[in-house]
């Protein structure tokens, strides 16, 4: 059947993208309207009126999710059905960000032609029947408006209850409520009592009953709504919490609108109430995550301030090459933990990064359980196991083809026991003094850490045995200076 073409705006900064979703979207009939940029996208939207926007998250000047929250601040766009596309892995914050800001659906790159055609094709059909449906109740409208008195009263409660399940469905068919300000009935529907943790047959829905569930601290808020529908307002939002009768307290958002008589008195306060407990938790982990990061960022500089400080070397070349060396070990141990989200990282892991410069063979042999180290100790035990590494690709087994490693780790009473074993290499000597490496291994493992580190210099090769706790406490205030003071003050008087 023919129907009236509805328009989609597509909105992507690289034109074969483009391209590809208009050839996707072609099938479907409707009219596609193209912008290459989120203000163009603005543009487009303040002159024509759109059924459907797909738009990309990753943009520069205006991403998606900018975009999303301008359009969702005008009036004519708050319903308007919004698509994120994302070439990316989105993670569940993003994804609450994204619907927050108003989207309705993710599609990921590579984009599946007929998936992305079902979505938009719901989409377009719910903005074409949502536009059938106004005009007809205008018609609707204008007839009953003849009818008679008994017939029009009748139709007015009709739109009140359509008014209210409107709003309920608008707020994700949370709970909505309705309050006769003349005679103080209230009406809960299910969602409501859901919300407060209570059930029609228990709880007698009455202010002083609703207040009891009220947090102490948010009960002028209440008084505040009765106070300001009293002075003529015509809508109140606020957010407060619930204790509920089982003591589980709750966030909420609540709006609320009133409709008046004919002389402007309020005779009826209707609302809806949306649960928004999980994005209040979900914006304490991201505040925590910032401070996290924030923290660890410190740690890191303050152990590449000591590096570059501390390190020594006769040519500028070979200093160049020490420091990056240890920088990037630094920044192999970070990308370990940000994976993680900073809650620690695999020995396994971190050797086997250290082990990806260098192209081996079977030189090295590995052995010992998996063991979880906390953000600290990864770090610090990073450097050392580089510089062990290092010193035996310079002088030691891994200089040489012949040369073998062996590297074991066991837990045992809380304590990591770590062997390193060279063999197979050139004849060893024990060094006459110290090294940076050397040094900073024995300050990092034994003043951070509170360990133990040993050496055996054997003819045959190195034997090296590292003793680290695995319960030890860093204060997370002193966690970026321990490098910077405890280390470099240990590497200094060596040096000295």
């Amino acid at each position: 059947m023919d129907h009236e073409k509805v328009n989609i705006l597509l909105v992507d900064d690289q034109p074969a993208k483009l391209l590809a979703y208009e050839v996707i979207l072609k099938e479907l009939g409707e009219n596609l309207v193209i912008a290459s940029s989120g203000r163009e996208a603005l543009e487009v939207l303040l002159k024509t009126e759109i059924a459907v926007i797909l738009v990309d998250v990753c943009m520069p000047d205006l991403d998606g999710f900018e975009l999303a929250a301008m359009i969702r601040e005008h009036p004519r766009f708050q319903k308007t059905a919004m698509i994120f596309i994302s070439a990316i892995q989105v993670s569940d914050i993003d994804r609450l960000r994204g619907y927050e800001m108003g989207a309705v659906d993710y599609v990921p790159v590579p984009v599946v032609p007929e998936v992305l055609r079902a979505k938009i094709k719901v989409f377009s059909e719910l903005y074409r029947k949502t536009r059938e449906l106004e005009r007809l109740n205008q018609e609707l409208e204008d007839r009953v408006r003849a009818r008679t008195a008994e017939l029009e009263n009748s139709t007015a409660k009709l739109r009140e209850s359509e008014q209210r399940r409107s709003m309920a469905i608008a707020a994700g068919k949370m709970g909505s409520w309705d309050w006769d300000w003349i005679n103080g009935d209230w009406m809960w529907d299910e969602g409501q009592y859901r919300i407060f943790g209570v059930s029609p047959e228990n709880f007698n829905v009455n202010p002083a009953n609703v207040q009891a569930l009220l947090h102490p601290d948010d009960v002028d808020e209440l008084r505040k709504a009765i106070a300001e529908f009293n002075k003529g307002s015509r809508a109140y939002e606020t957010e407060f919490r619930i204790v509920r009768p089982d003591g589980d307290v709750r966030w909420c958002v609540g709006t609320a609108a009133a409709t008046v008589d004919g002389s402007g008195r309020v005779v009826r306060v209707s609302g809806v109430t949306v649960d928004i407990t999980e994005r209040k938790r979900a914006e304490e982990r991201q505040n925590l995550l910032a401070r996290e990061v924030d923290h660890r960022a410190k740690n890191a500089l303050a152990l590449a301030q000591s590096i570059v400080r501390l390190t020594r070397a006769d040519e500028v070349k070979a200093y160049v090459n020490a420091v990056e060396g240890r920088i990037n070990a630094l920044a192999r141990v970070h990308t370990i933990l940000s994976l993680s989200s900073w809650q620690g990282a695999e020995l396994s892991k971190l050797i086997d990064e250290e082990l990806a410069p260098y192209s081996l063979g079977g030189q090295i042999r590995l052995a010992g359980p998996e063991v979880q180290l906390v953000p600290a100790t990864a770090q610090t035990l990073a450097l050392a196991l580089h510089e062990l590494f290092t010193n035996s690709a310079k002088y030691g087994a891994l200089s040489t083809r012949s040369g073998r490693l062996t590297i074991g780790w066991q837990v045992d009473n809380d304590a990591l026991a770590v062997t390193w074993e060279e063999s197979g290499g050139p004849l060893v000597r024990p060094p006459k003094s110290r090294g940076f490496g050397t040094r900073s291994l024995l300050a990092s493992v034994e003043s951070q850490l509170g360990g133990q580190a040993l050496f055996d210099w054997r003819p045959e090769g190195l034997l090296c045995r590292l003793q680290v706790p695995l319960t030890r406490k860093i204060a997370a205030s002193s966690a970026p200076d321990k490098f910077g003071a405890a280390a470099s003050a240990e590497l200094q008087r060596a040096s000295g």
